[in-house]
């Protein structure tokens, strides 16, 4: 197996996880373990962040398979961690009569057991290692030593379950879809905020509880930042990798060292309580040891987490690049996305021009948000058409639940665009529907007026051709002074229309007499509705067009 010169990206570590398969299948030793786990680990971390840009279900499958194979070697990796820090902790006797002494001092183990670890691995007890000093240090060794054994038989079982065929043709596939975003680009640095927002959350809990747990979870959400820049950001990763590695190695260890005490109780190898007291003081100076550094370098105003968080998207771009990896996900499920960004431009001209002529009524106090929540409806409303034709406006809704929220969305405006986008076509929203019923009246309002817009933009683009152009609220009389009164608590511009006078869309590309025309004429009942008057819809004059060109 041919491994890339190249020691980053997906392509990479998939063809490692294969290299170090049939490595690792020789005799499973610590070292080609631990390499396969950790290509196995950044492969599912890069799946993961790939996910919520690319819905190919190949994601998820490689995902899956990679977890599988990595479990399977986790018990067997903390066997042989545990083994490394009993040498560590306690190194083995230099000569044979210390040894002698040692093992005179050893309660020792059942004659079963070591019987049961020679007959399993011969070549473990053929030539053992001297016994460590200590004698709970070599009774722990011994247990180790034989559920190492017990754990290389599983770990095969495992590995020969692998599909190695399957992982090989998810190498070729998968990165070139991955490839299709920059490495470095926004995109990414916003998947990387994600997960440094994630793990900064949990060092906040682990400095505050300091449970094992705690730093055991902080230690996986830190790695997973890590990989994130490690594949992803070049730039970022030259010059944080350094630091970001020693912080993922001190937690390691920490972890390690829980493990180790954990297991030695559990086994019971202290022949008296000076023992375990001398063990359990070892353990915990090495420990607090690893977690002081640790906060040394995280906490106070030069805190490492500061500094990564520097190189991150700041303030507007976070949303305006949430919004960005949102068009890559649907631009992968929507079978004509190029329609779905018309409808998105149309459904602005027309939420822009509502607004000037001061129609929107109480949605100005939440004007962003509100802009905001259709546009990207507006992008989202036929990613349900890659699972159906029929009732595509459900599905949609529910992919885009399904999907979460992304930071630097609110989850009520993620929840608005669903229902929104639900209703760009189908059954019109009522203050009764399943959907409105459960929210608060101002917010019912909202979202049945963007689907009004929405569902009059998409008729507008009937055809999926782009015949329509653009549109303009014709009839507003923009010389007016921009008057302020308060309504519901915020400031708005009243209407510049007189009470009963109708809204005039003049449109580009508009032709009366078409198919589409219909289209347009059945679908602005619902605006008309909200507005209270009359909406008509027709082609855009000549000197307007003129205008446009100049």
């Amino acid at each position: 197996m041919t491994v890339p010169a190249k020691t980053t990206g997906l392509r990479y570590w998939m063809l490692r996880v294969l290299h170090e398969c049939e490595h690792v299948s020789t005799d499973f030793g610590a070292d080609p373990v631990h390499d396969l786990r950790v290509a196995l680990r950044r492969c599912r971390s890069m799946a993961d962040g790939m996910m919520a840009m690319d819905p190919d279900p190949a994601w998820k499958a490689m995902k899956k398979a990679g977890k599988r194979l990595f479990q399977s070697l986790g018990e067997l990796r903390d066997v042989q961690i545990m083994m490394e820090w009993l040498e560590k902790l306690q190194p083995t006797p230099t000569t044979v009569a210390e040894a002698d002494v040692a093992r005179a001092l050893s309660p020792g183990l059942p004659q079963a057991t070591e019987q049961q670890a020679e007959n399993e691995n011969p070549s473990a007890l053929a030539h053992p290692d001297p016994p460590a000093r200590d004698p709970a240090a070599h009774t722990l060794l011994q247990i180790l030593r034989v559920r190492e054994t017990e754990q290389k038989h599983a770990a095969r079982a495992a590995l020969d379950q692998f599909d190695r065929k399957q992982w090989r043709h998810w190498a070729r596939i998968l990165p070139q879809r991955a490839s299709r975003i920059r490495p470095g680009s926004a995109v990414f640095k916003h998947l990387a905020l994600e997960r440094w927002t994630a793990a900064r959350e949990l060092h906040h809990r682990a400095l505050r509880n300091r449970s094992q747990v705690a730093f055991h979870t902080l230690r996986i959400g830190l790695k997973r930042f890590r990989y994130i820049v490690e594949n992803f950001l070049p730039a970022e990763h030259a010059a944080w990798s350094n630091d970001l590695k020693h912080m993922q190695d001190l937690l390691g260890e920490v972890h390690d060292l829980d493990v180790l005490w954990a297991t030695a109780l559990s086994c019971h190898v202290f022949p008296e309580g000076e023992s375990r007291q001398r063990w359990h003081a070892l353990t915990l100076e090495e420990r607090a040891k690893r977690i002081a550094e640790y906060r040394q370098r995280t906490t106070g105003p030069d805190s490492l987490w500061n500094v990564w968080r520097a190189g991150l998207p700041q303030g507007k771009q976070i949303q305006q690049i949430a919004t960005r990896r949102m068009k890559l996900w649907a631009k992968a499920l929507d079978p004509d996305f190029a329609h779905s960004e018309r409808v998105a431009r149309l459904a602005l001209e027309l939420y822009d021009g509502l607004a000037a002529a001061g129609l929107l009524g109480a949605l100005n106090g939440n004007a962003a948000d509100a802009r905001d929540s259709l546009h990207l409806a507006a992008l989202l409303h036929d990613v349900g058409l890659s699972k159906e034709k029929k009732g595509h406006h459900k599905t949609s809704q529910a992919l885009i639940k399904a999907h979460g929220t992304p930071l630097g969305w609110k989850t009520e405006n993620m929840q608005r665009v669903a229902i929104v986008a639900r209703f760009h076509c189908g059954a019109l929203p009522t203050p009764s529907h399943e959907a409105l019923r459960d929210l608060l009246p101002n917010e019912q309002k909202v979202i049945i007026r963007l689907a009004a817009i929405l569902r009059l933009a998409n008729a507008l683009d009937a055809g999926h051709d782009g015949q329509i152009r653009r549109v303009r609220i014709e009839n507003v009389d923009r010389s007016l002074p921009a008057r302020l009164r308060r309504t519901n608590g915020f400031l708005r511009k009243p209407s510049t229309l007189a009470r009963n006078e109708a809204l005039v869309i003049a449109t580009d590309g508009y032709t009366p007499r078409s198919p589409m025309a219909q289209t347009i004429a059945a679908e602005r009942h619902l605006l008309e509705t909200v507005l209270r008057r009359p909406v008509v819809v027709k082609a855009m004059k000549p000197q307007a067009l003129g205008r446009r060109t100049a």
